[in-house]
């Protein structure tokens, strides 16, 4: 498990997330979460650079009963841009981000997932299920590829970390 402190965002995040753009529409959003088991989707801009994130809970948020307990018409929800109930300037984390650091914002802040930020463009998310797998891989004394060779990615098992380190 003390492998786990050598891990990074980088070694375990999911790289080329899905994305949205400001003018997509709410009804685009909820398409991607039911297609997908995210939380989350990051709101770029055409070169990629982070606005923001939109969330199952800013989609629940805008559906809420408004003036007189009256529920706003559903496929007028739907029709909204992104923009408009997306979280600007949400929090990230950079590849290199200790993945105990991702692991103690997500506690702290009780967030899903962040967006992995490279010079200002998304390169990736990293979810609760990525640190999980983190946690288990690191109990079988699998490291980051990186600490043997850094230009290689992902994580290797025990017996390869042997194998590659003796070449």
């Amino acid at each position: 498990m003390h492998y786990f402190i050598y891990y990074q965002a980088q070694d375990v995040m999911t790289p080329d997330p899905i994305k949205v753009n400001l003018g997509d529409t709410l009804e685009k959003v909820e398409q991607i979460f039911e297609e997908h088991a995210f939380n989350g989707v990051p709101v770029v801009d055409e070169k990629n650079r982070l606005l923001g994130v939109i969330t199952k809970l800013a989609l629940l948020k805008v559906s809420r009963p408004v003036n007189n307990n009256r529920i706003p018409l559903y496929p007028a929800i739907m029709s909204e841009s992104v923009s408009k109930v997306m979280t600007e300037k949400p929090a990230v984390v950079r590849p290199e981000t200790p993945l105990t650091t991702v692991l103690e914002v997500m506690i702290e802040k009780k967030y899903k997932s962040l967006p992995v930020v490279e010079n200002h463009r998304v390169i990736g998310i990293i979810a609760r299920e990525n640190i999980l797998v983190a946690l288990h891989k690191a109990s079988k004394g699998m490291i980051p590829a990186r600490l043997i060779a850094p230009e290689k990615t992902g994580l290797l098992e025990p017996d390869r970390v042997r194998d590659d380190h003796s070449e």
